[in-house]
């Protein structure tokens, strides 16, 4: 009686034990390099996040001159992983239309 009980938890167990599967291995990381930019194509946009752009001197004085020394704004660490696009419907009209085309235009001009 003892073995035949046994018999049934360890069939009980064991179906449920062998329909588990093992997680799927992990895909290798793979490096996918950078595109190169297209001749033509400017180094920064207005979806280019803001500390990128600040990152280059030339730049940087494009947002300042423009964008009234937006790099020395209080909450500039809030939104500096952000870009100019995703910030201008946050700022109370203070990127207006017209300001993000004149800094489009500027960063454009950076070689």
């Amino acid at each position: 009686m003892k073995s035949v009980l046994f018999a049934a938890i360890v069939a009980l167990t064991a179906a449920p034990l062998a329909a588990q599967t093992a997680p799927a291995p992990a895909a290798p990381a793979v490096a996918v390099p950078a595109a190169p930019a297209a001749e033509g194509t400017a180094k920064f946009t207005l979806d280019t996040p803001i500390e990128t752009i600040a990152s280059d001197p030339a730049a940087k004085a494009v947002l300042d001159a423009d964008l009234a020394n937006i790099t020395a704004h209080p909450m500039y660490d809030q939104f500096k992983g952000m870009s100019l696009n995703q910030v201008a419907p946050m700022s109370q009209g203070a990127l207006s239309d017209a300001a993000l085309a004149k800094v489009k235009a500027d960063l454009a001009a950076i070689k």
